[in-house]
Formats: structure tokens, C-alpha cells, sequence
């Protein structure tokens, strides 16, 4: 039985991989079970097996497209980094690169994101996904925020900031995003190392404490 139940999660996974690839390259509307079968070398059996209506397929490689999408990458190279404010611009420019380097995969999730407005069951996995994305970078901007409260107070923490580091990284996901978002409709003349260079400083203002009156 265990040798039966890993030989069908294998398949699955490959007929994952091989609609993950069909959607990446020509968008879901091109996905149908027998495009999959084909791609994946399987009989249309084999898929219906698995997968027993289109919409079962779309919706088992939303995971997929938000791992590839929502999900942050800490680099150790970038976990080694000990200044708060080069670690989250290092981060933020790692981020932006590896969304635009193939914007096929962003422009699933904005293919995801339009079907979640007929879908609640996508539209909050689509939203857990991007609350947790968020979080994760919070937990790195919360050192940053601290630093720059540390400064402007002479050392003495403001408990008054306007500023926190949940704001810092909504502004900085939207940023990544907005850059995936311009790889996706002008990848020939979005220039990803301007928008870096426009983000970073927009992040170092954004950091700078503004305190309540």
C-alpha cells in the first residue's frame, strides 16, 4: 500500500509539473486534461484519474503559483547581511529580480487573482498567501523600523511612531509586486534596476520615523 500511495502522489506531481509548465507558457485557458496527458507522456485515463474536471486541475496548481509568487526568499547571502536597512534593501532587490526574471509566472497569479473575484475559496487563499508573504517581511523590517526609532530618539525606543514595520513591508511587497506587475505588460522596457533604485529610496523615507503631534 505505501509503494502505491507513493507511485500515485509521484504521478500527481508530475501532471502538476507538466500543467504548471502548460500554463506558464500559454496561460490556464490553454490547460485541458488532454493537454496535460500530452504533455505528460500519460494517457487522457491518467489524468481523469487524478484530476477529474478541469477546474479540480486549475485549482490544485494555485499552490504552485503562489509558492513560485507569495512566498519569500531569504538568501543566506542575504541572512548574513547584520545591518537591518542593507538586509531588507538586499532583500527587496532579490525579490524583484527573481519575480521578473520570468514574468510568466506573476502573470499566472494575475491570472489567479481575476478568477478569485468569482471564487471565494481562491480569493482567500490568495490572501492568506499574501498576509503570510507580508508577515515574513515584517519580521525583517521590525529591525529596520527599531533602528531608525533608536536614532531619531537618541536610543530611547518611540512608542508614538506613525511607522511599523507591518507598514514598511505592505509598502515594500507592493513595490516587488508593482515590479512583476511591470515585467508582465512591458518586459521589453521596464528596466528593473531603475525600479530598484526608485524603491530603495522610497523604503529609506518610509523608515525615517514620523511621530504623532
Amino acid at each position: 500500500m505505501l509503494g502505491r500511495k507513493a507511485t500515485v502522489e509521484t504521478r500527481r506531481e508530475d501532471l502538476l509539473r507538466a500543467a504548471y509548465d502548460v500554463a506558464a507558457r500559454q496561460g490556464l485557458e490553454a490547460l485541458t486534461l488532454r493537454t496535460i496527458a500530452a504533455r505528460a507522456g500519460v494517457s487522457h485515463g491518467t489524468v481523469v484519474f487524478h484530476f477529474k474536471r478541469k477546474h479540480e486541475l486549475v485549482a490544485a496548481l494555485l499552490d504552485r503559483v503562489l509558492y513560485a509568487t507569495a512566498v519569500l526568499r531569504l538568501p543566506d547571502a542575504v541572512a548574513r547581511i547584520t545591518r537591518p536597512s542593507e538586509r531588507v534593501h538586499a532583500l527587496v532587490r532579490t525579490e524583484m529580480e527573481r519575480l521578473s526574471a520570468d514574468p510568466r509566472h506573476f502573470r499566472l497569479f494575475l491570472e489567479y487573482w481575476t478568477i478569485g473575484v468569482r471564487s471565494v475559496a481562491i480569493r482567500r487563499k490568495i490572501r492568506l498567501a499574501l498576509e503570510a508573504y507580508r508577515a515574513a517581511l515584517a519580521s525583517l523590517t521590525s529591525a529596520l523600523v527599531a533602528d531608525e526609532l533608536a536614532v531619531a530618539r537618541g536610543g530611547r525606543a518611540a512608542a508614538d511612531s506613525l511607522v511599523t514595520a507591518e507598514g514598511v513591508a505592505s509598502v515594500a511587497v507592493s513595490l516587488i509586486h508593482g515590479c512583476a506587475l511591470q515585467a508582465v505588460i512591458d518586459p521589453k522596457g521596464f528596466d528593473v534596476r531603475e525600479h530598484f533604485a526608485a524603491a530603495a529610496q522610497m523604503i529609506k523615507r518610509l523608515s525615517a520615523v514620523t511621530v504623532a503631534p
